[in-house]
């Protein structure tokens, strides 16, 4: 359920907690700023360790027309700067 419906329904913070399942503090801090008038505030996007050499493996797979492997890649791309783990560069490669 709704925090803000729950609370409406019930009226304390502890049963609108209860029902919609988190804790009474994270309720009031909701229902003050839905009083406030503000909605949640906005998220910022966050940085990615391969954003760094996202250009270099474009241009690597583009040059290869998608045949080359991350295990490839990896070295390159540590060389212009990614300290992520190798784990995480394949994930990238991927998508």
């Amino acid at each position: 359920m709704d925090i803000i419906s729950a609370y409406r329904e019930v009226g304390t913070f502890r049963g609108a907690a209860a029902m919609s399942g988190t804790t009474p503090k994270t309720v009031r801090r909701v229902i003050a700023r839905h009083e406030a008038g503000g909605g949640a505030p906005p998220r910022v996007p966050r940085e990615h360790n391969y954003d760094a050499v996202d250009e270099l493996v474009a241009e690597r797979v583009r040059k290869t027309q998608g045949r080359i492997s991350a295990k490839r890649l990896l070295p390159a791309a540590r060389a212009a700067g990614y300290a992520g783990s190798p784990r995480n560069f394949r994930r990238k490669h991927r998508s």
